[in-house]
């Protein structure tokens, strides 16, 4: 069995397939994330990053290729299972929150963790040690729209890491945030990230955040370099 958390084998992925219009948007691209290790995928808006990371986090289906998480095949799981490998092994981040605004700060980090089965007790103590991690303990009560963007970004990052997952995919985490912010909220990514120990590809523009990181890679015509 490997070792790698994630490992993609030559994926490829084509728009419109056989059309006049046909976008080839992945072509053989290949990565493979340790235990541990934090890795920045960069490339220019429009290059397939978050189509990479949707079918890493199996959100989405590729055309040809092999996506292993914790070395299963992906690809042999029953549609069910595959669902259940999604909720209980990788946690997403977008570069909005996504946050749902009719609930709390804390409610938006602790229903996560009742669809995957925890007591409400259990899930509301988890996430309140998260939320105090992050510096927005003190807004657990708030909801969405009475947050700044950097406290939404934190209680998405809370939310991402309330089941404990193995692996992290976040698609331009802090590009919604101004640099000054944008650097703060990275530092708190990144120092859950590191007490954790999950594995996370993190989809970034930003040359300064990338070099943070253990490895970039660059996503070129489709493929990993």
């Amino acid at each position: 069995m490997s070792d790698a958390v994630l490992k993609l084998n030559a994926i490829t992925k084509v728009y419109n397939q056989g059309a006049p219009g046909e976008v080839s948007v992945l072509r053989d691209a290949s990565l493979s994330l340790k235990p541990g290790e934090v890795v920045a995928l960069v490339a220019p808006s429009g290059a397939g990053k978050s189509t990479l990371l949707h079918i890493a986090g199996l959100l989405d289906t590729q055309d040809a290729g092999q996506v292993m998480i914790r070395g299963k095949d992906m690809g042999k799981l029953s549609d069910r299972k595959r669902t259940e490998t999604r909720r209980e092994e990788v946690g997403f981040i977008y570069q909005f929150h996504h946050l749902l605004p009719e609930f709390s700060a804390l409610e938006n980090v602790v229903l996560p963790q009742l669809a995957n089965g925890v007591s409400p007790g259990k899930a509301s103590e988890h996430a309140m040690k998260l939320l105090e991690k992050t510096g927005v303990a003190a807004r657990a009560c708030h909801r969405p729209a009475e947050l700044s963007g950097g406290e939404q970004q934190r209680v998405a990052f809370c939310r991402a890491l309330a089941n404990q997952p193995a692996l992290l995919l976040a698609d331009e985490p802090t590009g919604n945030l101004d640099p000054e912010t944008a650097d703060l909220v990275f530092g708190v990514l990144m120092e859950l990230v590191r007490a954790s120990g999950l594995s996370a590809l993190i989809a970034t523009h930003n040359m300064e955040l990338a070099a943070r990181m253990d490895r970039v890679l660059r996503l070129e015509d489709g493929h990993i370099v």
